[in-house]
């Protein structure tokens, strides 16, 4: 990874140093730009995200989805995870733009000021950068950062302590929102469109979800900076919620429309602890997340919900069949139910952060004691209620008669001695197919929702993955620094605990 993490840099430094004269005009691309453009790099970076956003890995860990064909990431088979491709492209980019917008001598060429006010990108590109440093932080622990993305310079940069990252962050949030001014709208965005508003509580539900993430290892501080990102304004209702907006077009379509209507694989499907506890609770987003079995009657399956098992051997799973598509475009369904087709369109959007979650870590927040200085439950209660109510009217339920005798039910009606585990269950009903990373957090940070590991797993310790294993890069790329983070971290292992994922 520390070789290539340069690479970018050089290219552009290549671009902006070199004249396309000196290679004579037939080495020069008429459709190439000689200069980078800060917003087709802004761009690029979003698109990079789709990966993380869209992710089933994490999904298949917290058994929100189970694979129907090929099992091994269900066993735990797979270890290594290779983060070089996010330094590689979205980290050197967002760094460039940084770049470009802070140097005197570039921030206020077309190129660059033609992406918006240099405040304004930079802000984002700092958000960004925090985004991807938090994901990559809590997937493998320690990492490299304060020396990270410096090209030859530090060509084997040391890892950081995570606590260290996560300081750093929360400094770089904050700083990165009150960055923001009044100039140019940023062009290239096409998350939010260049909303600074939209950008702002971006960046708060990032702080407010790290600061849960310390409940254990550093309460205290998460009580802080918890407060402090609530206090500057989060997601308020569905008009708030966050996606990542693929299109209706091959170029930027959803991965689980390729799965199914593409490729026709059919990999991976809704998870039988997931659906067996919707079915449990008569919860009326079943109907949304999956479809019934077979048979096919006039174009509609007819049978009941059944969910897939989770971490079966290759042969076993082999007895299970999801359906697919008939030679006239219609789901006939299998034994076992497919994912929903909202969630398998080609241009089906992908949450990142929902309204209803953001409710369900101020539920929880009011049961630690963070907002009001001890534990409250009626305050807990409404927010945990305002959950449960905007994810339903995000999958189009919003009969109240359906809403009332959803809430009425034994399992989901609060309950003060159980609270946290409701609310993260809850947490992990509403994160279905979306931001799957943030399901994973929660489960490793408080144990919820109750999972049981793959009965064949493949793993040292047959557990569920606690963390991600460093790229193999590391050790013989960067082996002195490997070697530091190992000895201090722990073993390069998939139950190794990471910094705030305590017992």
């Amino acid at each position: 990874m520390k070789i290539f993490k340069y690479a970018g840099l050089m290219a552009i430094g290549v671009a902006l140093s070199c004249k396309p004269g000196d290679f004579g005009d037939v080495n020069v691309s008429p459709n190439s730009p000689s200069t980078p453009q800060t917003y087709l790099l802004l761009t690029n970076v979003e698109r990079n995200m789709a990966g993380i956003i869209s992710s089933v890995t994490p999904r298949l860990y917290t058994q929100q989805n189970s694979e129907t064909l090929y099992t091994s990431e269900s066993r735990y088979n797979t270890k290594v995870y290779s983060y070089a491709a996010i330094y590689n492209n979205p980290l050197e980019d967002l760094t460039t733009i940084i770049q470009l917008n802070t140097d005197a001598g570039t921030k206020g060429a077309p190129n660059v000021i033609g992406g918006g006010s240099n405040a304004n990108q930079i802000a984002i590109a700092r958000i960004l950068k925090a985004f991807l440093f938090q994901n990559m932080t809590d997937r493998w622990g320690d990492i490299p950062y304060s020396e990270a993305l410096q090209g030859l310079s530090k060509p084997t940069p040391k890892f950081d302590k995570q606590k260290d990252v996560y300081t750093a962050l929360f400094k770089e949030l904050k700083e990165a929102i009150a960055q923001f001014d009044a100039g140019a709208t940023v062009k290239g965005d096409i998350l939010f469109s260049g909303s600074i508003a939209k950008w702002k509580k971006f960046a708060n539900q990032i702080r407010m979800n790290m600061a849960l993430r310390l409940s254990k290892i550093d309460p205290a501080t998460g009580k802080t900076e918890f407060n402090a990102a609530l206090a500057d304004g989060v997601l308020t209702s569905n008009s708030d919620n966050m996606f990542y907006a693929y299109l209706a077009e091959s170029a930027n379509e959803n991965n689980m429309y390729n799965n199914y209507n593409v490729a026709k694989r059919y990999d991976y499907t809704i998870g039988k602890p997931l659906l067996d506890y919707l079915q449990s609770n008569n919860d009326p987003r079943l109907g949304v997340y999956a479809e019934r079995t077979g048979p096919n009657v006039g174009g509609v399956n007819t049978g009941p919900y059944v969910g897939m098992p989770y971490g079966l051997t290759q042969a076993l799973a082999g007895a299970y069949s999801i359906g697919g598509f008939n030679p006239s475009g219609v789901f006939v369904g299998g034994s076992v139910s497919a994912f929903g087709s909202k969630f398998r369109q080609q241009n089906s959007a992908v949450s990142i952060f929902t309204y209803a979650e953001s409710r369900f870590a101020v539920a929880e927040a009011y049961k630690l004691g963070w907002i009001t200085g001890a534990p409250d439950d009626v305050n807990a209660a409404l927010a945990y209620t305002d959950g449960i109510k905007a994810s339903l009217s995000q999958h189009g339920i919003t009969d109240a008669t359906t809403v009332a005798n959803y809430l009425a039910q034994a399992g989901v009606v609060y309950d003060p001695a159980n609270a946290v585990k409701q609310i993260i269950t809850q947490k992990w009903v509403a994160n279905y197919m979306g931001y799957g990373y943030e399901a994973w957090a929660d489960w490793r940070r408080t144990g919820f929702p109750t999972l049981t590991p793959s009965p064949y797993p493949q793993n040292l310790g047959g557990q569920i993955p606690r963390r991600q294993c460093y790229t193999t890069e590391e050790a013989s790329l960067n082996k002195a620094n490997y070697q530091n983070v190992i000895a201090s971290q722990g073993p390069d292992e998939l139950n190794t605990r990471i910094w705030w994922d305590k017992p």
